[in-house]
């Protein structure tokens, strides 16, 4: 059995996700990881269970998180702006008395 290092559970290729750190070989985020877990309160346990991931594998992202945290936090922000700017630029098609 093979094993993985911290440092092989996590990449960032430019042609993926934008450059943006994420589980090797997925498309998941090192930021989603956060958001599920931190600003949703999903546990560890749930977040590997639901998305077919090792927990190995989430807490990989975590620690990758909290020593580039800065990083990671402005991508999100910059994330967080650019969906803001399209909502505003692209009207609803919902009619206003369903929202």
């Amino acid at each position: 059995m093979e094993t993985k290092t911290l440092d092989q559970r996590i990449e960032s290729t430019s042609d993926v996700l934008g450059g943006k750190p994420r589980i090797t070989g997925r498309r998941i985020s090192v930021a989603q990881i956060v958001i599920w877990f931190e600003w949703m309160g999903r546990s560890a346990d749930e977040i590997a269970s639901e998305y077919d991931l090792t927990l190995a594998d989430v807490y990989a992202a975590l620690a990758y998180y909290y020593s580039h945290r800065a990083e990671v936090d402005e991508s999100m922000q910059g994330s967080q702006s650019r969906a803001k700017k399209m909502r505003e630029q692209t009207p609803s098609k919902i009619p206003s008395e369903y929202s």
